[in-house]
């Protein structure tokens, strides 16, 4: 039986009518995806290999469609045969915004995302798209406890400590499901905006969309796993999306103390939900290269946990697991990229 890249090979010969194209990896990707760059002569495209049995082409190409129906740029899908699982892509560069953001340029580029987030949260349609439930919002927190805990820092919660994680779990739950519901793209970070010359920027990886919590995001923008910024800045930030928000009638009225409060646990799911997955890619997938990228997760949720109430039980059983210091010792050095104001 011909392997993957010789039946994509022969697919990319069909659809470009042509034997010459040079084909070479594009990008590393957290999925089951691959993704190569063809060049033939003066053009480059962009080719997706998505194993059927293990993801969804058909996601991408309706995603896409969506998204570009709203104005937001994505990657035009030239070509498309999801019984195979390959797609061929107009090619965005590659350039991420975390190759070049820096305090001189930050302002310009989340400037630009923010108002492609707000585009899309304001204007596509979600009732194709999966609910973020409870279900999965409570699915995505037990790869903490299942990758994170008990097979990468090989800690085992009492009944008690995972009595106490189950009801946190639920006041994170509940504080995501009592915010406006919109379309969410679930990672919206750095490494999946592309810098553009024109309609920066270019999003990618939006597959997985649902439709979910204003601020999810955001937080994945602003709480990034791959580049850190002030407490302060992040808040502002915060401040001028919910100003921006409101202007898109994307919340219905202004209340800034909530909406950050939203955000603020929103994270602590999201950097939950990180830490299990990045254990899970190491341990299951084979990919460590993620796990240095826990250490940040980790920071924040130490951080968010000491401002609310609510969040001191999570706050005190972190302190009793010694969780930042078994992450050290498990890890190394910090590597995860950062910056000031």
């Amino acid at each position: 039986m011909p392997n993957r890249l010789e039946l994509l090979n022969a697919w990319l010969q069909d659809i470009l009518d042509t034997h010459s194209y040079r084909l070479e990896p594009a990008s590393t990707d957290a999925s089951f995806r691959r993704y190569f760059r063809a060049q033939v002569e003066d053009a480059a495209y962009i080719v997706m290999d998505a194993p059927p049995a293990r993801e969804n082409c058909q996601s991408f190409v309706s995603i896409a469609k969506l998204l570009a129906n709203v104005g937001v740029h994505v990657p035009s899908v030239l070509s498309a045969d999801v019984t195979q699982g390959f797609l061929l892509l107009e090619d965005l560069g590659s350039e991420h915004y975390l190759d070049v953001l820096d305090g001189g340029n930050v302002e310009r580029l989340y400037g630009d995302a923010f108002a492609a987030l707000a585009a899309f949260q304001a204007c596509a349609p979600i009732d194709s798209l999966p609910r973020y439930s409870e279900t999965l919002l409570r699915a995505e927190m037990e790869l903490f406890l299942d990758w994170f805990l008990i097979k990468h820092l090989q800690i085992d919660p009492s009944e008690n400590e995972r009595n106490q994680l189950a009801e946190l779990f639920g006041v994170l739950c509940r504080a995501a499901l009592e915010q406006p519901q919109v379309f969410v793209h679930r990672d919206y970070h750095s490494r999946n905006l592309m810098i553009q010359q024109r309609h920066n920027p270019g999003i990618l990886d939006f597959q997985d969309a649902v439709h979910g919590p204003v601020t999810y995001d955001l937080v994945s923008l602003l709480r990034d796993v791959y580049i850190c910024w002030s407490s302060d800045q992040v808040e502002k930030w915060v401040a001028g999306y919910h100003d921006l928000a409101v202007q898109h009638g994307i919340l219905e009225q202004e209340n800034p103390a909530a909406f950050q409060r939203w955000f603020d646990l929103m994270g602590v799911q999201r950097h939950l939900k990180v830490a299990g997955i990045f254990s899970r890619l190491n341990y299951r997938d084979g990919k460590p290269r993620y796990l240095k990228d826990i250490a940040l997760a980790l920071t924040y949720l130490l951080e968010i946990c000491g401002r609310y109430s609510e969040l001191k039980p999570l706050s005190d059983l972190f302190q009793a697991w010694a969780l930042s210091d078994r992450l050290q010792e498990r890890n190394g050095a910090v590597l995860s990229r950062s910056t000031g104001d």
